[in-house]
């Protein structure tokens, strides 16, 4: 078995204030939108808050599989993160206010390693450790970017 990334992180920074990119990062069923592996988050309890779980449907070409999660952490304006069940990891938002607007950071962090479960199918199903760290470090950057376009073009209205 191949070697996992414990921390997987990018930023970018967003010409509007913390509150406004917080609405959109904190809204699990819109993460579909911006996101080129989740495919449909359905949320169990509304509002979206420390504890919340969601079932969410990712794809990498014709692999689908479900994953569960779970709200830990939900600091508004500043912090939003959730733990995969499967696999242990800690996916996270941190806004950080700027002169020109907000910086947006996205991590995915594995301070509890990763399930040996999920290490095997990361290497026999999506190609190693590599290339998946990989495409979930572009996706991030895609998300990001996403995210970015859609904030800064409605500000722009």
């Amino acid at each position: 078995m191949s070697d996992y990334a414990p921390l997987i992180e990018e930023s970018v920074e967003i010409a509007a204030p913390p509150a406004t990119v917080w609405a959109l990062v904190t809204d699990l069923p819109r993460m579909a939108t911006w996101s080129p592996q989740v495919k449909r988050t359905f949320v169990r309890k509304r509002p979206i808050q420390q504890g919340t779980t969601a079932l969410n449907i990712n794809q990498d070409g014709f692999k689908i599989w479900p994953t569960r999660s779970t709200v830990t952490e939900f600091e508004p304006h500043s912090r939003f993160a959730f733990t995969v069940k499967e696999n242990n990891a800690v996916w996270s938002f941190t806004l950080e206010p700027t002169a020109t607007g907000t910086r947006l950071v996205q991590r995915r962090e594995t301070p509890n390693g990763i399930s040996s479960l999920s290490n095997t199918l990361v290497d026999r199903v999506f190609g190693g450790q590599e290339r998946f760290t990989g495409m979930l470090q572009q996706g991030m950057r895609e998300t990001l970017q996403r995210i970015k376009s859609e904030v800064e073009r409605d500000a722009a209205s």
